[in-house]
């Protein structure tokens, strides 16, 4: 039986991979006002094609649910047929992909959805720092609007609309994203989510969104594709639990009989998005302390090299290993890791918004 490592080939749920070097969601900022995705997303996505499976960048589900400015949906006709541009793509050159399903909840502001008004969460709790507005200016979060029952169904709704949209835009699968300090996040964590009635207080309660979505989402892909991302111990967008351990251990619990085409866990390096790959302070390794607890397969993310990302998956901590900012600035990533290429260095400045420049412009490897 060949030895696993990077670069050899696996199954997620239905998912046939031909490495385990995944591209890990990033947001890039360069869609239309109307979260169409740019022209020249068709030409980014299918340049890293070479990837074992591509995980887009988050993508809102309905209007409410987008935090930043020029980031893309898939909620309208006009971005799921801008979407089917992207994965054809993909295909045509030998890809597989996954579409995140993104809500912000509270990291939001009112300029970004002026008819639908506040951000909503599932507590009126203020996140602390500052938000990007309609206007790419920065002011400080707004109190968000509690969610009522009716809300939260509503809610369930549009998640399986955009799941039937990712199918219908030719995607291979969904990442449900429940990380970061996003709306299915702060459900999850007591530092955010005070509610008293089924979805508050208890882990089972703070839990049971989650699950429900997943329930939801589960018929229109089968299990088999359908992946879940998570950040225990993640601080960003103000998270925090009193007890991560015990919220995450049940959680992963809980999903085993769904049997999902993967667990997505991010390590704990940084305090914020496109940040530092200094492991917050106290935090122990997620893909240790709950990876051998979920029965599929596991996928870890956060500041992941050649040398770290090898010895996990030899070791058995992971099954593919999620790689971010070096899969910006190297578009051939896997045959670099392959052959022991040297990395073009990223330029941080053209992370979020602008055009080609930082985006599509990366060399191929000589």
């Amino acid at each position: 039986m060949e030895k696993m490592s990077l670069t050899t080939s696996g199954t997620f749920g239905d998912v046939k991979v031909k490495n385990r070097i995944f591209m890990a969601p990033l947001t890039r900022m360069r869609a239309g006002n109307d979260g169409v995705p740019g022209e020249l997303a068709a030409e980014y996505y299918s340049q890293r094609a070479g990837a074992g499976l591509i995980i887009s960048e988050a993508v809102q589900i309905s209007e409410h649910g987008k935090g930043y400015p020029a980031t893309p949906g898939i909620y309208s006709d006009a971005q799921r047929d801008a979407w089917r541009k992207i994965t054809d793509a993909v295909h045509a050159a030998g890809g597989v992909i996954f579409l995140q399903l993104w809500h912000v909840g509270r990291i939001s502001h009112t300029s970004l959805h002026p008819k639908e008004g506040l951000p909503v969460a599932p507590s009126a709790i203020k996140p602390s720092g500052q938000v990007y507005t309609a206007a790419w200016a920065l002011e400080d979060y707004e109190t968000p609007r509690e969610m009522s029952l009716s809300e939260i169904d509503a809610l369930r709704q549009s998640y399986v609309h955009a799941a039937k949209q990712a199918k219908l835009a030719g995607f291979d699968g969904v990442e449900l994203h429940a990380a970061n300090g996003y709306l299915l996040d702060q459900f999850l964590q007591n530092g955010s989510n005070h509610r008293t009635d089924a979805y508050g207080g208890s882990v089972e309660n703070r839990c049971k969104l989650v699950l429900e979505i997943l329930n939801d989402i589960i018929p229109v892909w089968g299990s088999g594709r359908v992946g879940i991302r998570l950040s225990p111990y993640g601080e960003f967008n103000d998270m925090k639990d009193s007890d991560p351990v015990g919220l995450f251990a049940y959680l992963i619990e809980k999903l085993n009989p769904l049997n999902l085409s993967y667990l997505h866990l991010i390590e704990p390096r940084a305090t914020s998005a496109g940040g530092s790959d200094q492991i917050a302070e106290g935090a122990p390794s997620t893909g240790k302390l709950f990876g051998k607890s979920f029965k599929g397969p596991v996928v870890l993310a956060g500041g992941f090299n050649k040398e770290n990302a090898t010895a996990a998956i030899e070791q058995g901590e992971a099954d593919a290993i999620a790689f971010g900012r070096i899969f910006i600035s190297n578009p051939d990533l896997p045959k670099r890791l392959a052959h022991d290429l040297p990395l073009t260095p990223y330029d941080r400045a053209t992370f979020y918004g602008g055009s080609a420049k930082g985006y599509t412009d990366y060399p191929l490897a000589d």
